[in-house]
């Protein structure tokens, strides 16, 4: 029998997509919110396509203040759309 493969959906284009593809984003039990490229940050968890697309669709949608339960404010989803350019740079 295969091993099963952990799938989990996408914030932005509400896409099931393997949970290795996509970026865990974070709200740690302080308040603070950002990216989790490892996963194994303590905290509330959404996760996002490593796409810009998809932030955006989720900072339209305000789909990361639904699944944290809280407001965002426009600075914490500029931080994540510059941490995502950088890893995007790195790799």
């Amino acid at each position: 029998m295969p091993k099963k493969i952990p799938l989990r959906q996408c914030v932005g284009c509400r896409e099931h997509k393997p949970k290795k593809e996509l970026i865990r984003v974070v709200r740690s039990p302080e308040g603070a919110v950002s990216l989790d490229f490892k996963g194994k940050l303590p905290g509330r968890g959404a996760y996002v396509c490593p796409l810009e697309g998809c932030l955006a669709k989720a900072r339209k949608s305000r789909a990361l203040e639904r699944a944290f339960d809280t407001a965002l404010s426009p600075e914490v989803y500029d931080a994540l759309e510059q941490q995502m350019k950088e890893v995007g740079e790195h790799e």
